[in-house]
């Protein structure tokens, strides 16, 4: 038997990959438990993960700005999106800066780039050997951090830099 996280985490999966979806579409998931899924929709429009949209034909439901944060948390933690952990040859570098006024997306930011085995070279400067990049190409263009966050992918480091960034990683 599912729980309601279970049918939560796939409604949030399938708001993920398209912008809006009714909600008889929704309940189709748990056709057999119309009540989880009902329960599920109502505590994440409680979480503020996601929000209702009506059209005189239906009722929508969409992601807000947390729900699609949640929705790449899921995707890291998801076994299906496990990345090539054999280093190609490439960093990843991402530039973080967002003022204290955004600070609850900064720590959620942290997390994320913690989860995806991102170090934290200088303040804002985080570094990666495994092939992220997409995913938080993705979240800069969800939230709109045109400017905020900087994502580097290269293959040019300093011999002494590298010699961290090796120790940092067990490379």
């Amino acid at each position: 038997m599912s729980s309601k996280k279970d049918y939560s985490k796939k409604i949030l999966k399938i708001l993920g990959k398209k912008s809006a979806v009714s909600l008889p579409d929704l309940e189709i998931l748990g056709a057999s438990n119309k009540y989880a899924i009902t329960r599920s929709l109502k505590g994440l429009r409680e979480a503020g993960l996601i929000e209702n949209i009506s059209s005189p034909q239906n009722e929508y439901a969409r992601l807000t700005k947390e729900g699609k944060k949640k929705v790449h948390s899921l995707e890291l933690e998801n076994d299906t999106t496990l990345v090539n952990t054999s280093w190609d040859g490439f960093w990843r570098i991402i530039l973080l800066d967002l003022p204290e006024s955004r600070k609850s997306e900064r720590e959620s930011l942290r997390y994320l780039l913690k989860k995806a085995g991102f170090v934290c070279l200088k303040n804002s400067a985080w570094i990666s050997p495994y092939p992220y990049e997409h995913l938080f190409m993705n979240i800069k263009k969800d939230l709109g951090l045109t400017s905020e966050m900087m994502i580097i992918v290269t293959q040019f480091v300093d011999e002494e830099t590298k010699k961290v960034l090796f120790s940092s990683f067990g490379k």
